[in-house]
């Protein structure tokens, strides 16, 4: 399939590259990137400064297309990359399906992403783990990036066969939200990781600490008698963690963090040039405590939503580049187990579909450049994977996203793809939609009636 993108703004926050230009896709990569209406002898331009990387002065000569898109007045950026979307199989299909949620991803503009190995059974099995990539890949939707279990059952107890599960693909080692009480099977599981180069990702939490606790430790949860989750639960589990890492040398990346303090240490960790990345969940660049004060269950998340001074933390740590990304934290959780109390009710948000344009948002909110803000979406999470992915040049996959970023919609359970319709922003509306998603050349996702 030869498509033929033209007249959309493409932004690749790789390079730096901001321009309206035409984008020629063949054989499931980027062929060419020129000028608009430039015919293949005109279509000869010298790349822009530092972006020579990015886009070929050239288009190729012989290109016929067989589909064009128009994409004047979108945007063109790379696919997006989430580095925690819960597919929900094997096991909770009652949630959600690998069908359902991949296509709500794609919906979203997400083209790679990695699912956490808290399945059912947990991804600690190779034949798990090939069975999933099996699956995905026969299925339209993003590429599917799985991460594997770093202990046995998530038990915290015996660490798996971490190089035998990378040869079955999995990307990245975690608990998922499981507790590893004991340090010596966590010290034991960075050693095994540092000898095969593997990376360690783990959500700082003091089971302790947090035992039975299900908001913020702050003026809310006081006033509403929520069990807290005091701050310390991530910096005490945070010190331990990077304490390790500088025993071991392992590669260690911090998934969602939550915490002003907790920002605070992985900036000092990362000046004393330690090898860590980290990430925030979007929800948490813009919702506070302040969100769970009228017992709104959507607004129960792991890790909890805290006080406005911690959310300004985030956003100024994503602004310094001591936070590396933003994912969906994508957790698709059915009717029955949200319309419950606050404190009984699951934990977790729909993320796929509102990842780019609450990122979005918050850009506008903070004066963020468009190339900025959308790295921490694209190019930083591929880099934090390791993947060929979140960028745009010629002889890269052509993985892209075309958002049309004055479009407004509002967010209601009909309207999300996701089975899960549990999301703190229904009703709410979003500026930013996604028209267009292209998925190694083939057009996975296409709204109707775009303009």
């Amino acid at each position: 399939m030869k498509i033929h993108i033209k007249n959309g703004r493409v932004i690749d926050p790789a390079s730096g590259l901001d321009a309206v230009l035409d984008i020629y896709v063949a054989a499931s990569h980027i062929v060419g990137i020129g000028a608009p209406a430039a015919g293949p002898s005109q279509g000869r331009r010298s790349a822009p400064s530092g972006g020579s990387e990015a886009w070929g002065p050239s288009i190729p000569a012989d290109f016929h297309a067989n589909q064009t898109i128009d994409a004047s007045g979108l945007i063109v950026c790379p696919g997006l990359v989430d580095l925690s979307v819960r597919l929900r199989e094997p096991g909770l299909e009652y949630m959600a399906t690998l069908e359902t949620e991949m296509h709500a991803a794609a919906v979203g503009g997400i083209t790679s992403l990695a699912c956490p190995p808290d399945t059912d059974p947990p991804l600690d099995e190779p034949g798990l783990v090939e069975m999933l990539k099996f699956r995905a890949k026969h299925m339209p939707g993003p590429r599917v990036y799985p991460v594997g279990a770093l202990t046995r059952k998530l038990k915290g107890e015996g660490i798996t066969e971490m190089a035998e599960l990378t040869e079955a693909g999995c990307i990245a080692f975690s608990q998922a939200d499981a507790p590893l009480i004991d340090t010596q099977v966590l010290l034991r599981a960075m050693e095994y990781a540092k000898t095969f180069e593997l990376s360690v990702w783990l959500r700082p939490q003091d089971p302790h600490l947090a035992r039975e606790g299900v908001a913020h430790d702050g003026v809310v949860a006081a006033r509403l008698g929520f069990p807290p989750i005091p701050v310390p639960a991530e910096t005490v589990a945070l010190s331990t963690i990077l304490l390790l890492v500088r025993e071991t040398g392992a590669r260690v990346h911090l998934a969602r963090l939550s915490s002003r303090a907790g920002i605070e240490m992985v900036r000092h960790a990362k000046q004393d040039g330690l090898p860590i990345t980290c990430d925030v969940g979007i929800h948490h660049v813009h919702l506070s405590e302040m969100d769970t004060a009228d017992f709104n269950a959507h607004c129960h998340l792991i890790p909890p939503l805290r006080s406005q001074r911690d959310r300004d933390a985030i956003r100024h740590g994503l602004e310094d580049g001591t936070i590396d990304a933003i994912c969906s934290d994508h957790a698709p959780v059915d009717d029955d187990a949200k319309e419950l109390p606050f404190q009984e009710a699951e934990p977790g948000a729909t993320g796929v579909e509102l990842l780019l344009p609450l990122t979005l948002k918050w850009a506008r909110e903070t004066g963020l450049p468009l190339t900025k803000a959308l790295g921490y979406i694209t190019q930083h999470p591929a880099a934090i994977l390791g993947v060929d992915a979140g960028r745009i040049g010629i002889g890269r996959p052509a993985d892209l996203c075309l958002f049309d970023p004055e479009a407004t919609w509002v967010v209601n359970r009909a309207n999300l793809a996701s089975l899960g319709k549990n999301s703190p922003f229904l009703g709410l509306e979003m500026q930013g939609r996604v028209q267009y998603t292209l998925i190694d050349g083939h057009l996975d996702f296409r709204r109707g009636n775009h303009h």
